[in-house]
């Protein structure tokens, strides 16, 4: 990954599970942190439209013609709305990746998804069929999924484009603005 690349991070507002829609926000960033635009959008909370949803903001985006990557935090929006990142991949022709702080524990997420949806084997299945990879910082590791490019490649992007602490600026200033649309001011813990 080139050294000044564009990447889009993505995370979703605080919600509540009464909501029917969450606010989720994309930030463009030319590694390592210069702010170049920011994206809004919608999804349902606990939906299934995530996938199609972001393709279609990221597709209709100025800035979709120079991204280098998208960065989700997590795999899912609004709960459980997944997100398919091989679809999503394969809709803007853009790698992305999924970061985490923790590693996911499937087996719980499994309990809930049965518990609560009827279609949580399909759920289960795409966040399952990506394997998990542990990247290195200087802070802390993330987790991470990807479609679309190599391991070494989203580290790369992962440590041009983190500034302090663990979390890539792209996802860590998502998060920061789609905490302050909601809460009216925002709330560092990404």
């Amino acid at each position: 990954m080139k050294a000044q690349s564009r990447i889009l991070g993505v995370d979703d507002a605080p919600f509540a599970f009464t909501d029917e829609f969450v606010p989720v926000v994309g930030v463009v960033v030319r590694a390592p942190s210069y702010v170049e635009g920011v994206l809004t959008t919608r999804v349902h909370v606990d939906g299934t439209d995530a996938t199609d949803v972001l393709a279609a903001a990221i597709n209709r985006s100025r800035y979709r013609t120079g991204l280098a990557l998208v960065l989700l935090d997590g795999a899912a929006l609004g709960g459980f709305n997944v997100v398919d990142i091989d679809a999503l991949h394969e809709s803007t022709r853009v790698p992305v990746a999924t970061v985490t702080r923790d590693r996911p524990d499937l087996e719980a997420m499994e309990r809930v998804l049965r518990r609560k949806f009827a279609d949580w084997e399909r759920r289960l299945e795409i966040l399952r069929r990506k394997e998990l990879v542990r990247v290195e910082t200087a802070h802390k590791p993330l987790y991470a999924t990807m479609a679309g490019l190599p391991p070494r490649d989203l580290t790369d992007a992962i440590h041009r484009c983190t500034v302090r602490g663990a979390l890539p600026e792209p996802v860590r200033i998502a998060h920061l603005i789609a905490t302050a649309i909601v809460k009216g001011e925002s709330k560092g813990d990404a």
